[in-house]
C-alpha cells in the first residue's frame, strides 16, 4: 500500500521484477502457493470477516444517507460461507492445466531450424475493481496461476476486507516461495494515476467499472486496456418458445442474484406470446420485490410502470426491470445491438433457425440459447474464476480467466544457421513445415 508517487513506483518495480522471477517458477510451486492461499483464508476466515463487519457498517450508514445502493452492500457483504467458497475458487484454479509453456505452433523452416510459438505470462498487470472484496482473490489466484504480478486497487468502501484478504494472500504465498512483491495493493486515486503513466513497466490494465470509468482509464493511460464495463444484459423471448421454461429462465435471470453484471436488465418478449406470458411472469417478478417497468404494448397487457428511453440504456444491479414488446427476432436483434452493453444476451425459443438468428446477428462476448443470462461467468465456464468479463474483440472477450492472462513468445532453435545462407539460387529454400512436436529448450525434431 502506498500513499506517494515515489512509494507507488517502488511497488511497480517491485511488481516488475518478480513478474521476471515468476514467469520462470514451474507449476507445482504456483500451484502449491494457492493451495497455501486457501488454507489461509480459511484459516483466518473471523480475522478477515471482522475486516468486512467495518466495511458493511460504513456501507450500511452510508446506504441509509442515500449515497450507496443496496446492491452495493449487498456485493459487499461476507460471512464464513462465502469465505470458505471463495478459498474453493482459488483450488478450482489450482487444479487447472497450466497455461504456460503450451506450444500452440511449431513449424520447421528448414531441416534442423525450428520455430515454437509458446505461451508465456503477459508480466504486470494492473486490476481496478469495485465492491466485490472476491474480486480480488478471483483476479490474484489468476495471476498467480498463469505467472502474472498484480497490482490490485478495490474500491474504498471495501478497504478494510481488501487489506486483510491481501495480507493472508501475500503470506501465504510468499511462505510456499512464490517471489516476493509479485502482488501489490493500492488505495489512493494518486496510486491508480501513477500506474496508469508507467506503460514502460506495467503490460495491461484490468478496470471492472461501468463504462464512463472504463472510457476514463483508457484515455488516461497508454498501457493496454481490458475492459470490464457494465451489463446491461437481455432475455428475448421468441414466438415459438416453449413458455413455461420462458418464465423460470427469465425469472432466474433476473431474481436469482439481481447485483450482479449478468444479471437481466430488459426482457424483450415477442407479441405473439405476450398476452401468454407476462401476466404471470410479471406478478411472480413483483412477488419476488421487483420494480416492473414497461412500453406502451407491454402496459396494455399488464399494469406496471411505464419504461423510459433511458430505461433501455440502465443497468439497474437491483431489483428492477424493463419490458418492451417486440415484433419479431429482427425488432430484438436491432434492440440488443442499440441498447446493449456487448456483455451477455439470450433467446428463449424452440426454433433453431430463429435461435442461429438472434445468436449470430447480436453483438455480444456471450450469447446463450434457452439458458439464463447469470451463466456467463468464468467459475461456471470452467474457468477457474475470472477478472472480468471483456466487452471487446481484441486478445480477450467474454469472461477472462487463465487464457486471457498470457500471450505468445517465438522460440527459434538451430544449429549455426545463418539468413546470408537463403540468397540467390537459394532465397526460397525455407520447407516450412509444420511440426506436432512441443518447445523444451534445445530441442530440434528428428521427425
Amino acid at each position: 500500500m502506498s500513499d506517494t508517487h515515489t512509494t507507488t513506483d517502488e511497488q511497480i518495480a517491485a511488481a516488475r521484477d518478480a513478474a521476471l522471477r515468476l514467469a520462470n517458477t514451474d507449476e507445482t510451486t504456483r500451484d502449491a502457493a494457492l493451495a497455501a492461499m486457501a488454507d489461509a483464508l480459511r484459516e483466518h476466515t473471523n480475522d478477515i470477516l471482522v475486516a468486512n463487519e467495518t466495511d458493511v457498517e460504513r456501507a450500511e450508514t452510508l446506504l441509509e444517507q442515500g449515497e450507496y445502493s443496496a446492491a452495493l452492500v449487498d456485493r459487499l457483504r461476507l460471512d464464513a460461507a462465502k469465505v470458505d467458497d471463495i478459498a474453493a475458487m482459488v483450488e478450482s484454479v489450482a487444479a487447472l492445466e497450466d497455461p504456460l509453456g503450451r506450444t500452440v505452433a511449431a513449424r520447421e523452416l528448414d531441416d534442423g531450424l525450428e520455430l515454437y510459438e509458446v505461451t508465456v505470462p503477459i508480466g504486470v498487470v494492473a486490476a481496478v475493481f469495485e465492491s466485490r472484496p472476491d474480486a480480488l482473490v478471483q483476479i490474484a489466484a489468476l495471476a498467480l496461476k498463469s505467472g502474472n504480478a498484480v497490482i490490485l486497487k478495490g474500491g474504498s468502501e471495501a478497504s478494510e476486507s481488501n487489506r486483510a484478504l491481501y495480507e493472508q494472500l501475500r503470506e501465504a504465498a510468499a511462505a510456499a516461495g512464490i517471489p516476493e512483491g509479485w502482488i501489490q495493493l493500492i488505495e489512493a486515486h494518486e496510486d491508480v494515476d501513477r500506474v496508469l503513466e508507467r506503460d514502460d513497466a506495467v503490460d495491461l490494465v484490468m478496470p471492472r467499472g461501468s463504462s464512463e470509468f472504463v472510457s476514463y482509464i483508457q484515455d488516461a493511460t497508454g498501457i493496454p486496456v481490458l475492459g470490464h464495463t457494465e451489463g446491461v444484459c437481455h432475455v428475448y423471448v421468441d414466438a415459438d418458445a416453449d413458455l413455461a421454461m420462458a418464465a423460470d429462465v427469465a425469472y432466474d435471470a433476473k431474481v436469482q442474484y439481481p447485483a450482479v453484471c449478468n444479471a437481466v436488465e430488459t426482457l424483450l418478449v415477442n407479441d405473439a406470446v405476450a398476452t401468454d406470458l407476462l401476466p404471470g411472469l410479471v406478478d411472480r417478478y413483483e412477488t419476488a420485490g421487483v420494480t416492473v417497468r414497461g412500453d406502451d404494448r407491454t402496459r396494455a397487457v399488464v399494469d406496471v410502470d411505464p419504461a423510459t428511453e433511458a430505461d433501455w440504456d440502465t443497468e439497474y444491479g437491483d431489483l428492477e426491470l424493463s419490458i418492451r414488446v417486440v415484433d419479431d427476432v429482427y425488432e430484438a436483434i436491432a434492440h440488443v445491438n442499440r441498447h446493449g452493453s456487448k456483455h451477455t444476451e439470450s433467446i428463449l425459443t424452440e426454433d433453431p433457425e430463429t435461435a442461429e438468428t438472434f445468436m449470430t446477428g447480436v453483438d455480444a462476448a456471450s450469447v446463450f440459447h434457452n439458458a439464463s443470462t447469470r451463466f456467463a461467468d468464468g467459475h461456471r465456464y470452467g474457468l477457474g474464476a475470472e477478472v472480468g468479463i471483456s466487452t471487446g474483440k481484441i486478445h480477450a472477450r467474454g469472461p477472462v480467466g487463465l487464457e486471457g492472462l498470457t500471450t505468445t513468445k517465438y522460440y527459434l532453435e538451430g544449429d549455426g544457421h545463418r539468413v546470408a545462407t537463403y540468397s540467390g539460387e537459394d532465397a526460397d529454400s525455407y520447407t516450412h513445415r509444420e511440426l506436432s512436436t512441443t518447445w523444451t529448450p534445445g530441442r530440434r525434431s528428428s521427425e
